[in-house]
């Protein structure tokens, strides 16, 4: 067990970013935990996508090492090998590599900025986020 652990972080270390259908059906994974292709369908909103097209994405998904299946007889029911936290931490690391220079104070006095926090809000996420807790 141990080295599974060891080798799926080795894996995700550099995980490749999601297409917004490829997130959009990872939420549905993270959600059910374990899933047919029908019962992502059943998650997903209207208007619903083609059987064809889930399944495509979900053996892309697979590919890039975000998901795996289980088989029964052939039907397939697929389950994240990537926790929601784990991509939620890189997206968020990678945004603030890429756009902010790596710099925590920048990102957050953006958010500040765009989103009209004022500084008492502001400074409660910062005490909350140096605590290590969830918001």
């Amino acid at each position: 067990m141990w080295l599974w652990v060891f080798v799926a972080k080795a894996k995700f270390k550099h995980m490749k970013p999601l297409t917004k259908a490829e997130e959009e059906i990872m939420q549905v994974l993270w959600k059910l935990e374990k899933g047919f292709v029908k019962e992502i369908i059943d998650e997903l909103p209207k208007p619903k996508p083609a059987y064809n097209t889930v399944s495509t994405i979900v053996r892309i998904l697979e590919k890039k090492g975000f998901v795996d299946h289980e088989a029964f007889g052939k039907s397939y029911r697929y389950y994240p090998l990537i926790s929601k936290s784990s991509y939620s931490n890189d997206s968020i690391k990678s945004l603030m590599q890429n756009y902010f220079g790596g710099s925590f104070e920048e990102l957050v006095s953006f958010f500040v900025k765009k989103n009209d926090i004022d500084i008492a809000e502001a400074e409660k996420l910062i005490e909350e986020i140096k605590k290590n807790k969830p918001l």
